[in-house]
């Protein structure tokens, strides 16, 4: 596919070997509406799964047509046919989780946030290292199709240097869809903006420093922050906006990215949050510093959800069979949660903190 002078594709390639033995560990809705279809879409080899709640189990390997229910958690990571463990659980509960799986010589897909805090995060990442097993998280935004192909934008020279990037969302979120998020004293960032920020450091690198500012909505049911603006500084003078209101209770709702540099401009829509979780396809549009007022539409055909859950595990396949690091690694990821811990620590001290200052943070 062709952008004006560019080659774009927003298709998700499966590594050489796409094979391995897959065990899911939490049969929750994100499971079944997101990992499990992409998986199936991909003709990926998921052999088990394994859920406290037996029946949320059984009715997920109905569903999606998976052998073997495990009866515990050490009858899954027992099973020689189960090569990665995808993890799919609250994030304090994944750290326990994931260190029998390194113990168990399972390589790990984990759902973000990592930990719950910086300090257990950064163990889990320590753990699989020193087992020689491959870590990934799930940060399947960098997947989105308008990331994925303004990514390729970007590498190809497309904008030149970066000044301004933006990512503004205007939504109203069903909270009580994850009664367990709803109750948390950290919320937008910790489990939804941790997507834009992921992205935009994969975008642009990282930021020099992170301010950030969090409010609730009268009434609000959820406990922690459901509006927060944050704000991206990086040495070049590239300045970087995350604008996010889960309360916008009109249908004027909006989901967009803009990314500004010298030779052009990239804009387009995050289509899963306009009717989450269903959502549409993404949009994005191009236009060259040297043909102002001309617009170039990319035809994007893949889904946030369910099409960019390949990506992570795509990624650590490939990692695999390489000996390398899958993109969204531990330890890569452990620099995404130093900007949310960040965004956390500079909205309580109402001042820009940089993301270096963050090695032990803690709930």
């Amino acid at each position: 596919m062709k952008l004006d002078s560019y080659a774009i594709s927003d298709r998700i390639a499966l590594p050489p070997k796409a094979d391995y033995g897959i065990g899911i560990i939490g049969c929750g809705g994100i499971v079944n509406y997101a990992h499990l279809p992409a998986y199936k879409a991909h003709g990926l080899n998921v052999v088990a799964c394994y859920d406290p709640s037996h029946a949320a189990a059984e009715k997920t390997a109905h569903a999606h047509g998976i052998a073997h229910v495990a009866a515990s958690l050490a009858e899954l990571l027992a099973d020689e046919q189960v090569q990665i463990v995808d993890i799919a659980v609250p994030p304090w509960h994944q750290p326990a989780i994931a260190a029998q799986a390194i113990n168990a010589g399972k390589h790990l897909l984990c759902q973000k946030p990592l930990a719950n805090s910086y300090a257990a995060a950064a163990q889990i990442v320590t753990l699989a290292r020193a087992a020689g097993v491959k870590l990934a998280v799930n940060q399947q935004m960098r997947w989105d199709a308008g990331i994925h192909v303004a990514r390729q934008l970007i590498e190809q020279g497309a904008l030149g240097q970066p000044t301004d990037a933006r990512i503004q969302v205007n939504v109203q979120t069903p909270w009580d869809l994850w009664p367990w998020i709803r109750e948390n004293a950290r919320i937008e960032i910790m489990f939804h903006s941790i997507h834009y920020l992921d992205s935009l450091r994969y975008l642009f690198g990282e930021p020099a420093r992170v301010s950030s500012f969090h409010t609730t909505y009268p009434g609000q049911l959820a406990v922690g922050e459901t509006k927060t603006i944050t704000v991206l500084e990086y040495a070049s003078g590239l300045q970087v906006l995350v604008d996010a209101n889960h309360a916008n209770w009109s249908d004027d709702v909006s989901a967009i990215f803009r990314f500004l540099g010298t030779s052009g401009l990239i804009k387009g829509t995050l289509g899963l949050m306009y009717d989450y979780p269903r959502g549409r396809a993404d949009t994005l549009e191009y236009q060259a510093n040297a043909e102002p007022r001309i617009w170039h539409a990319a035809s994007l055909n893949t889904m946030w959800i369910p099409d960019a859950f390949i990506g992570p595990i795509a990624g650590l396949m490939a990692a695999i069979q390489t000996g390398g690091e899958p993109p969204t690694s531990g330890a890569d990821n452990l620099k995404t949660l130093q900007i949310v811990y960040a965004a956390y620590r500079s909205a309580a001290e109402h001042r820009a903190v940089e993301p270096a200052e963050i090695v032990s943070e803690e709930r």
